[in-house]
């Protein structure tokens, strides 16, 4: 039989698609009805993988046996909905690239956290000295590392969007950092829809895997039983004790697994807040797994470095910090930025908006902030949520005039922050593009 294969998306996931299909005997073809950027065109014409952007031709779609979907392409899109009537197999990036890889596996998934998460537990497992990648959401996709050599170890950070077109994908360790309302634009405005999509992380495990959980979040409590998870549970808390797992008592870090402890004081941890302290316990669990030693996990504790855009401290102008919390995409997001700020704030906030509800901020807005500057195209929503707890509250042409409006209104010893809790399509390409033409105007001042 003839393997014809087709990548929809010509972005970072769809070209490591194709590199990897074409290097298992595949024939290729990536079409994106979009325009796709000259470097990922670039690297297309290198290995000669013919192409086509803003675009879809259906014939040519239609003859493949298998497509592997971008996880931005909704399955009510017209191009998915002819694929799927005519039987086509529709698989996800890090579907397609897990039956081409032995490496153990460590996902994690969640609304928010997870990022950070996943560049800790690589940050660990690096000086550890283990042969290991870091891919998905940040850096290269899964399929272009595994395309690249063979890895011993994979720490993926994943999406609903990738979970949602998996079959066999099976992680080791797999990681739910929490559940908060994000996405429902693309869920059909169902909560349950997400965090199904969500679980589908654990669907394949069996039981000499594990599944890493918050305890305190309520939607992955109340959902935990409902989907016969083969896995061993390990929790982790800031706010009970636990048995086993990770959790928080007299300001240490504790984690607990076969009567194998790890502790350190939460005042020695590089990155700080009560979100990072839960995702500080997910990693550390998730090395206690695999047998790091505790003196590399307190020393990567001690010295690892955020990503870039999540709570990034930019600069002090005039005696006003600014930092850059781009990725809060969403409103738990902002909420555990909101949470850390210990000075009066200039909030930065807007952009697409997802079905967010306000009111889960409202209280922390009233606390901390004193102004905020709305950076969307449509911002009445914000104004109507905010405006009765918030003496200021403008709109912003760009995002160099939202920079010089927040700087004019802050005072010596306040805080700017770039904490959207949307997503950035309406101006930016992308929260990347969003905090880079922050830092760019913070730097300008």
């Amino acid at each position: 039989m003839s393997k014809n294969i087709v990548i929809l998306g010509g972005g970072e996931s769809g070209v490591g698609a194709a590199l990897l299909a074409q290097q298992k005997g595949y024939t290729v073809f990536v079409s994106d009805f979009n325009l796709i950027k000259d470097k990922y065109k670039e690297e297309l014409n290198k290995y000669n993988i013919p192409f086509e952007d803003k675009q879809h031709t259906t014939e040519k779609i239609l003859q493949s046996n298998i497509v592997v979907k971008s996880p931005g392409i909704p399955n009510k899109a017209p191009i998915i909905q002819q694929i799927k009537a005519n039987n086509i197999s529709i698989v996800s990036e890090i579907e397609f690239a897990a039956q081409y890889t032995n490496a153990t596996i460590i996902a994690i998934t969640g609304s928010n956290g997870k990022t950070t998460t996943t560049a800790l537990i690589y940050h660990i497992l690096n000086k550890a000295e283990f042969d290991v990648a870091l891919a998905g959401n940040i850096g290269d996709s899964f399929a272009k590392k595994v395309w690249e050599r063979d890895y011993q170890y994979f720490v993926l950070e994943i999406s609903s969007f990738q979970l949602d077109d998996i079959q066999h994908f099976k992680p080791h360790i797999a990681i739910i950092t929490n559940i908060t309302e994000d996405h429902l634009d693309r869920y059909n405005y169902d909560v349950q829809n997400y965090i199904d999509a969500k679980f589908n992380i654990t669907k394949n495990q069996t039981n000499s895997d594990y599944l890493i959980y918050n305890i305190d979040d309520p939607y992955t409590i109340n959902n935990l039983n409902k989907y016969n998870i083969q896995s061993k549970l390990i929790p982790f808390s800031y706010y009970k004790q636990l048995e086993e797992g990770g959790f928080v008592n007299n300001n240490e870090l504790i984690i607990q697994l076969n009567k194998n402890n790890f502790s350190m004081s939460l005042n020695e941890l590089s990155i700080q807040g009560i979100h990072n302290t839960y995702n500080s316990l997910a990693a550390g669990i998730s090395a206690k797994i695999l047998d790091v030693r505790n003196e590399k996990t307190r020393e990567s504790f001690q010295d690892f470095k955020n990503m870039d855009h999540r709570l990034e401290y930019v600069i002090s102008v005039r005696h006003i910090d600014f930092i850059n919390d781009s990725k809060a995409t969403n409103v738990n997001s902002t909420w555990f930025a909101l949470e850390s700020m210990t000075k009066p704030t200039v909030l930065l906030l807007g952009g697409v908006d997802k079905g967010n509800d306000y009111t889960l901020i409202k209280d922390l807005v009233k606390e901390k902030v004193k102004a905020i500057i709305c950076i969307g195209e449509d911002n009445e929503t914000l104004h109507q949520a905010f405006s009765d707890v918030v003496g200021y509250i403008v709109d912003s042409k760009d995002m160099e005039d939202a920079v010089k409006l927040a700087y004019n209104i802050a005072d010596k010893g306040d805080v700017v922050l770039l904490s959207p809790c949307c997503a950035s399509f309406d101006r930016f390409d992308n929260y990347e593009d969003r905090g880079n033409q922050f830092k760019k105007f913070v730097r300008s001042l």
